[in-house]
């Protein structure tokens, strides 16, 4: 039987699980991949596994009473930052809202007006790896009106201007155009609308920005531009556009994390999907904007990281400490902060 002593060092630096023997321990290592991309506690520095889990650690339903007590005294609900005095906090409140820097509140420049094509501005190009936000308004096809066919469609960029936004002109007919909840008429498709060929190759050449598809490799040089949305996957589907996964960011499921981050609501009512784009591109850019120490190699993939954990060197890592393991442990997913280190 372990000496409690022994036990207590068998406790998972990040986690702070405990275990009875220390393979155990090196197991749990071994699958958890724990890195300094984690959401972590300010407080306590508990590591967790998203910011909703996060949010459940400081505010509940059953969050750390310790951590609790503090948090609600000097903590941002908002992005969950923890302040040095209350004055600090309130701050810091005025101006985390995700609003756009070169503007208090979201404007919606486009409404009814046809095509809006900005791609040549600034001399036609945009910085490398700049990130472009993708929406749709989705109207209903098929005999009961329930396929889902892109109708309107728009991108901006991290400025939250609009690069492209046009009405589109779907290859199927359209039987629901769900005015409620889209604001797309038949006039607006009879007046406004692009042919879907013609939108396919619009949206294609923004994202590839001059680069071949099969040129674009990840967390490498290149011109081709990260895609930010909402549902992107049902969007892309519709348009009949591929772009490489490691490219696309905010594949949300869960819109309660954008919600909670940015104070608005992703298709609140709004039927202009401008929105959509400002609401996503405004959380992506705060998640892109998170600081975390400078690795060289930060992802569990990479093939200095690969014997990190190899099973043939179990007894050196059984010689390891919690912190020792922590520390060579790397993440096995890529996070948004690393966009900003291209």
């Amino acid at each position: 039987m372990d000496h409690p002593s022994e036990t207590l060092r068998h406790k998972c630096a990040a986690c702070f699980r405990q275990f009875n023997k220390i393979e155990h321990l090196v197991e749990h290592m071994r699958l958890s991949f724990h890195s300094l991309h984690e959401p972590t506690c300010s407080l306590c520095h508990k590591h967790c596994r998203s910011f909703e889990s996060l949010r459940e650690h400081l505010i509940g339903p059953r969050p750390k009473q310790e951590c609790n007590n503090i948090f609600v005294i000097r903590g941002c609900k908002i992005c969950l930052a923890i302040f040095e005095s209350p004055h600090t906090l309130r701050l810091h409140q005025e101006r985390c809202q995700l609003r756009s820097p070169n503007s208090s509140q979201i404007t919606t420049p486009f409404r009814n007006t046809g095509i809006c094509d900005k791609l040549t501005s600034d001399n036609g190009r945009m910085r490398r790896h700049e990130a472009v936000a993708l929406a749709c308004r989705m109207v209903g096809g098929g005999s009961d009106g329930s396929l889902d066919i892109c109708a309107r469609v728009c991108l901006i960029d991290e400025n939250e201007t609009i690069i492209f936004s046009t009405y589109v002109n779907p290859t199927l007919p359209i039987t629901n155009y769900r005015l409620e909840s889209t604001g797309v008429g038949p006039e607006y498709m009879r007046d406004h609308a692009m042919p879907l060929k013609q939108v396919q190759k619009k949206i294609q050449d923004i994202l590839c920005n001059g680069e071949p598809m099969w040129k674009i490799r990840p967390g490498v040089g290149g011109k081709a531009r990260i895609l930010v949305g909402h549902g992107l996957g049902d969007h892309l589907k519709s348009l009949q556009i591929e772009y490489p996964p490691f490219m696309i960011r905010m594949k949300i499921d869960n819109e309660s994390g954008a919600i909670c981050l940015c104070r608005y609501d992703i298709q609140n009512g709004s039927k202009d999907p401008y929105e959509d784009c400002v609401a996503t591109m405004r959380l992506y850019m705060r998640m892109r904007s998170q600081v975390h120490k400078i690795e060289e190699y930060p992802l569990a993939s990479d093939p200095q990281n690969k014997n990190n954990f190899a099973i043939w060197k179990q007894f050196e890592l059984e010689r390891m400490s919690p912190e020792q393991m922590l520390e060579v442990s790397r993440s096995d997913y890529y996070c948004w902060c690393l966009d900003s280190k291209l």
